[in-house]
């Protein structure tokens, strides 16, 4: 039974949270972990009040319209850049998990 550090499993459950597309599965499979294992942390971080803002977030996404005023311009701005900061968080956390695991 392999033991994984607490840093693990809150970066691996905010790489499954970031993605709207994303399944148990193919995150478990891109980390190295059992699906059921990491659904477990998922309900866990859920449970914890950690995780329920961000599944809200990832899954609202900005209508494609025409621009029709300053304000609008400036909301998709804030929403482009918080799109910005979930993709680094997301590297990021691929970083960590491949130095966990060896990988170069």
């Amino acid at each position: 039974m392999k033991v994984y550090s607490e840093e693990f499993k809150a970066d691996a459950v905010a790489l499954y949270l970031s993605d709207p597309t994303a399944t148990y599965a193919s995150v478990a499979k891109d980390l190295g972990v059992n699906r059921e294992t990491l659904r477990l942390w998922v309900k866990q971080a859920r449970r914890a009040g950690q995780a329920g803002d961000q599944a809200v977030d990832r899954r609202r996404e900005a209508d494609a319209g025409p621009v029709a005023s300053d304000a609008v311009l400036e909301e998709e701005n804030l929403q482009l850049r918080k799109k910005v900061r979930e993709l680094e968080a997301e590297r990021d956390i691929l970083r960590r998990a491949a130095k966990y695991f060896g990988v170069s």
